[in-house]
């Protein structure tokens, strides 16, 4: 074999060079993704996604509405953003905000949540709650954040409620209040044994003003109630029917998160955070056992990042998290072997228990959960111990040598173990079901793949096809003789 020239060095000090350089990439990413959000969050306007300059009309006055998405958990991320729109709305003279909703929750503890309330009542400009488009919902601290706003909406087929006691909320007027109110002009609203309140309902309820199926409609809304200037106009169709729509000089501007900010806000999802975990934990398992740091490794590492992100902001229990990570660890144990056993089923369970009580307050449906757990399956029983085999395994083209070789079995073999021959490790399976202990000599009778058959050296069955090819062999050799 070619000796590496003298400047390549040992492999040995090779793969650890190969390992540190990678591991100052993982740093340098890991600072990156911190110091990136927090350097955004710093600039003016967050190097966010900003409004267009607004129309102006002819007498001046500017005609632009800022529509901010506000979907998934409300965390830090998603309340800053939403302050900071206001805050530029402000600045560009647009007549109004207004809040499109839909939202299971916040992540927010209840002073932020407060925080956040109070900036939309005390806005310098009209700020509008839509819940909407149809299936969209508020709730929990959403729903607060709905009935905050100066003019709340929702669409046919949204929901609000699951209202959470929350204390010391600014009135418009400066006023505090030590407990959450039923809901009057100020819009607070307290406990009611109906959990959920649809278009109807919520209507019936005093949690929101009016019912709109689409964005148009609740600004006009918003108009006729003098929150916002006329910006109506009666438009004809090619139908004859005459409707309302935006007046031609209204902007209306969609904004929504920027993609580094989108990118940890979608994080902190219940759902994506525990996939993303699952993900994480797989490749590293993936990668210890295939050696070097690799594609695997800088996934993994992104993977457990954006999921540490996403658990550092949801409400989990910690044990579950240890015990689901213990299961990864009891996987370890078992794929050496390249037998499921004992350490499998045990993670199993971990990884099972984990799972199911890993988050608290926050809910995650059953969809990720049973695609976690399935491939999780799927990766530790088949995936990960057929990447072993094949990384590790000696090949069997022009192998057959090894028939008749004498070997000791590293575990039991019955009928399946794992053997060593000539100093490597081979997955076995007894021939004629006789088995073997482990540290017990045995000789190798066949091959089937990368699968060895073995037997023991002593009180193994006869194959009497064997025998009969060691006596066939002598005769055939005297008829040669004879022929000479």
């Amino acid at each position: 074999m070619p000796t590496p020239p003298p400047c390549a060095g040992p492999p040995r000090h090779r793969g650890q060079f190969r390992r540190y350089a990678a591991a100052a990439l993982l740093s340098m990413a890991v600072v990156s993704l911190v110091a990136l959000p927090a350097f955004a969050h710093d600039e003016p306007g967050g190097g966010a996604h900003e409004p267009d300059a607004p129309a102006i009309v002819g007498d001046g006055s500017p005609r632009m509405i800022v529509v901010v998405e506000v979907s998934g958990l409300i965390d830090p991320i998603m309340a800053s953003y939403i302050k900071r729109q206001l805050v530029t709305a402000t600045g560009l003279h647009a007549i109004g905000v207004a809040l499109q909703i839909d939202s299971a929750g916040t992540t927010l503890d209840d002073d932020a949540l407060i925080e956040l309330l109070n900036a939309v009542r005390l806005a310098h400009l009209p700020v509008g709650s839509w819940v909407g488009p149809s299936g969209a919902q508020a709730l929990g601290g959403a729903a607060h954040l709905v009935t905050a706003a100066d003019f709340a909406a929702i669409a046919p087929g949204g929901r609000i409620g699951e209202f959470t006691p929350i204390t010391g909320l600014v009135h418009a007027h400066g006023a505090e209040t030590d407990a959450v109110h039923s809901h009057d002009g100020d819009g607070l609203h307290s406990g009611t044994s109906v959990r959920f309140y649809d278009a109807d309902t919520a209507m019936g309820a005093g949690l929101t003003h009016s019912t709109a199926p689409v964005i148009g409609e609740f600004l006009l809304a918003m108009s006729d109630q003098h929150l916002l200037p006329p910006i109506g106009q009666n438009v004809t169709g090619d139908d004859g029917i005459v409707r309302r729509a935006p007046a031609d000089d209204v902007v209306v501007s969609f904004v929504k998160l920027p993609l580094l900010d989108g990118l940890f806000h979608t994080a902190a999802s219940p759902a994506v955070a525990y996939l993303l975990l699952l993900a994480g934990l797989s490749l590293l398992l993936l990668d210890f056992y295939t050696g070097g740091i690799g594609v695997a490794a800088v996934v993994a590492a992104a993977c457990a990042l954006l999921a540490a992100f996403g658990m550092g902001t949801l409400d989990i229990r910690p044990w579950a998290l240890a015990v689901l990570v213990a299961g990864f660890v009891m996987f370890a144990v078992d794929v050496q072997t390249g037998v499921p056993r004992f350490w499998t089923a045990a993670g199993g369970v971990s990884v099972l228990v984990g799972s199911l009580m890993l988050f608290g307050r926050h809910s995650m449906s059953w969809i990720p959960l049973l695609v976690g757990l399935v491939g999780v399956g799927v990766f530790v029983l088949s995936g990960l111990p057929a990447l072993v085999r094949t990384r590790y395994g000696t090949a069997t083209v022009g192998r057959e040598w090894l028939i008749g070789v004498q070997g000791t079995a590293v575990t039991d073999v019955a009928p399946d173990g794992t053997v060593e021959v000539h100093g490597a490790q081979w997955r076995a399976r007894v021939n004629r079901l006789t088995p073997l202990r482990a540290g017990e000599p045995l000789r190798v009778s066949g091959l089937q793949g990368v699968v060895l058959e073995v037997e023991p050296l002593e009180g193994a069955a006869v194959d009497y096809r064997q025998l009969r090819k060691k006596r066939a062999e002598p005769t055939l050799s005297s008829t040669i003789s004879e022929t000479e």
